[in-house]
């Protein structure tokens, strides 16, 4: 069973793509199958481990919205053991486009399950803000791993986020 982990804040630019790509990288290298699941509408994460913007067919987005299984959605990338769920632009209303889901907090956690024993770590990759996304990575996980830079106004958002974590815990994923 894999360990899931959200690498989340709700600043944009504090290094949470780079933390995924790295450590992902990093645990392939050592023989742990891995997945990402990139949730950010900016798909850095995807083109940072070589998907080319605006070649897929298919995304998270597909996912979510669509009710795509996500192994439809796993595209293999150039690293042994390192496999993805890309984002694309269509990302940008999914928020608005779940409103209307039941249960919309839980779809990534439904999502994640038929392929959880098939690797060692997911890690998920934040968007830059406390929005509907956030929070289904925030379920679907069993850990936080929140980068932040060495600054006042960074620990200033920490507090926000451990609030939020804290609510998270409470009503979703106790």
């Amino acid at each position: 069973m894999a360990k899931t982990i959200a690498v989340t804040n709700q600043k944009g630019g504090v290094g949470k793509t780079t933390t995924v790509i790295n450590l992902a990288a990093s645990l392939a290298v050592a023989d742990m199958r891995v997945l990402v699941v990139d949730t950010d509408a900016q798909a850095n994460c995807s083109s940072g481990l070589g998907i080319v913007k605006g070649s897929l067919s298919k995304s998270i987005y597909d996912a979510l919205i669509r009710s795509e299984p996500l192994n439809s959605v796993i595209v293999d990338t150039e690293i042994d053991n390192l496999k993805l769920v890309p984002a694309d632009k269509n990302l940008t209303g999914a928020a608005i486009e779940m409103l209307d889901i039941p249960e919309r907090e839980y779809l990534l956690k439904q999502l994640l399950a038929p392929v959880v024993g098939r690797f060692d770590f997911i890690l998920i990759d934040s968007p830059p803000s406390l929005n509907i996304l956030t929070l289904n990575g925030l379920v679907a996980a069993d850990s936080v791993l929140i980068p932040i830079q060495c600054e006042y106004f960074a620990l200033e958002g920490l507090t926000d986020l451990f609030d939020t974590l804290a609510r998270v815990r409470r009503s979703f994923n106790p």
